[in-house]
């Protein structure tokens, strides 16, 4: 009999899940949509027996239908979904309400702006690590202490989306440690207990999920989830995490001096460092790192943040001085990106003098400045749409840069760096990040994604591989650029302009219009 590893995950608006044979190769791959509850401004909730299980039970099966494998040749599963989410259930894994989403769920205003005046900040940095936001869990759990007591009454847990996912199909309710320790501060101790001491204000210990490595085996699909889902009874499951670090892991992020950058809608990354650091700000003027915490990967802490425009600079460009080829593509021409790729490659490194400031929706990571602005310097009657094209595309790099700049200062300079996201279809972007870089890059395959690193995941919970640097060493080469030399020296040069044009600006920018 053969062996394979299961990976399913839960996105915002779709999952997607996949089968991977004996030798890492796909054997099934499946996606299906979903929608978003908006009920009030700044909430966003998700039904999780409509949304996650139903998504969870529509995969498992078209998985086995699509590949024809017997559900007991299955040898584990492994789990994950939106990674900061508050889903309170009762003893019976029943949801008392629709479980509220990660950071951009703002329900939590109130409570957060009273922690932060009850701790003060000394307090709030060493329990959290950052200033009190709209990603920590612990937050949500006292909005819903705080406005539906009913409800908070009959909790059995507070859950996070792959823990509730991990508990329907085992009985077992754990909690990957990483997001144990990160998103749900300060209710978890370092070592991964449940920190009674500062559960008083939130939740009572016992409502907390056991934190667990996320490939660790807890438990056997159960008899009532393998009759849903179509997996056998008894196969493996594993703790299970977050759906970005689930995609970090399978593009290879499993090793200190690595960073992931995720090019999106926004620029997300994960920095794999060997020891902890806390916030760190730039005595360069290049921005500040909020505080690492405890990786996935045992032994390895990570820094991770992300910006606010990559993908959605792009689509800006495209719907302002591409709308000719935008109309055309819906009419059946060629791809717009296509035509702004070829156009932007056809410009010279530099933009000729042209430098665009990429924060057109203001910033976070790692100027953490929501009043800043877009700008466009150095315009010149030369330049042309081709040239503002490639400008986002080279603004975009140097935030990148600017990242690594701060990684050095600290003193992890990065050593390789993985790419993944639809931005990495652009080539001619991605060469700029590389030469901004000044070090080798690696574009995965286009199935490496959250759903893949499930599954390689539960290779290594099951045995099949024995470790995280097996699991890298298992993963396909993807595609390798190299920096050009030149281009590197060119974009040196020009870094300080990029970091000072904001900083320069940065009074005008508060100041408004």
């Amino acid at each position: 009999m053969g062996r394979y590893f299961a990976g399913i995950d839960i996105g915002t608006y779709s999952s997607r899940g996949m089968l991977l044979s004996e030798d890492f190769q796909v054997a099934a791959d499946a996606s299906t949509p979903h929608s978003m509850d908006n009920p009030k401004p700044g909430w966003f909730e998700h039904d999780a027996e409509r949304v996650w299980w139903r998504d969870l039970c529509v995969l498992s099966h078209a998985l086995l239908e699509k590949s024809g494998v017997d559900p007991a040749e299955i040898a584990c599963v492994g789990v994950s979904a939106l990674g900061t989410d508050c889903l309170p259930v009762d003893a019976d894994c029943k949801p008392l309400r629709p479980a509220i989403l990660y950071g951009i769920d703002s329900r939590a205003s109130e409570e957060i702006a009273w922690l932060t005046e009850h701790y003060g900040g000394e307090t709030v940095q060493a329990l959290f690590g950052h200033p009190i936001c709209s990603g920590d869990t612990a937050t949500k759990i006292l909005w819903i202490k705080n406005h539906e007591p009913e409800v908070y009454a009959k909790t059995h847990k507070f859950l996070t989306g792959s823990s509730y996912l991990t508990a329907k199909l085992t009985g077992k309710y754990v909690i990957d440690q990483f997001l144990a320790k990160g998103s749900f501060r300060p209710l978890y101790r370092a070592d991964g207990g449940v920190a009674a001491e500062h559960c008083g204000l939130f939740c009572r210990p016992d409502q907390l999920a056991e934190a667990a490595y996320s490939t660790e085996a807890v438990g056997g699909v159960t008899a009532e989830a393998a009759a849903q889902t179509g997996f056998a009874e008894g196969t493996p499951v594993i703790t299970g995490t977050g759906d970005s670090t689930s995609e970090a892991i399978s593009v290879g992020l499993v090793e200190p001096g690595t960073a992931f950058f995720q090019y999106g809608s926004s620029m997300f990354f994960y920095y794999c460092v060997d020891r902890f650091f806390g916030n760190f700000i730039s005595s360069q003027g290049n921005g500040s790192i909020k505080g690492g915490k405890v990786f996935t990967v045992p032994g390895t802490f990570c820094l991770g943040d992300g910006t606010n425009a990559a993908g959605t600079l792009t689509r800006w460009i495209r719907d302002t001085l591409y709308r000719t080829e935008r109309d055309r593509e819906a009419d059946g021409g060629e791809n717009a990106y296509a035509v702004m790729a070829r156009e932007a490659a056809q410009v010279p490194p530099g933009c000729e003098g042209l430098m665009l400031l990429p924060y057109i929706y203001g910033e976070r990571s790692p100027i953490q400045d929501p009043e800043a602005c877009g700008l466009l310097f150095g315009l010149r009657g030369i330049h042309t749409r081709a040239h503002i094209n490639r400008a986002a595309l080279e603004a975009v790099g140097y935030s990148t840069l600017q990242h690594l700049k701060l990684f050095e200062e600290m003193g992890v300079k990065a050593s390789s760096i993985i790419t993944a996201g639809g931005g990495t279809q652009n080539l001619t972007w991605m060469q700029i990040v590389c030469d901004m870089a000044g070090i080798p890059i690696t574009i995965p395959e286009h199935y490496q994604c959250s759903a893949y690193g499930d599954a390689m995941m539960a290779a290594v919970g099951c045995g099949r591989l024995e470790s995280f640097s097996a699991l890298r060493a298992a993963l396909p080469p993807g595609k390798a650029l190299v920096p050009n030399p030149e281009n590197h020296a060119l974009y040196e040069r020009n870094y300080p302009l990029f970091r000072d044009l904001y900083l320069t600006n940065r009074p005008l920018m508060h100041r408004g219009t």
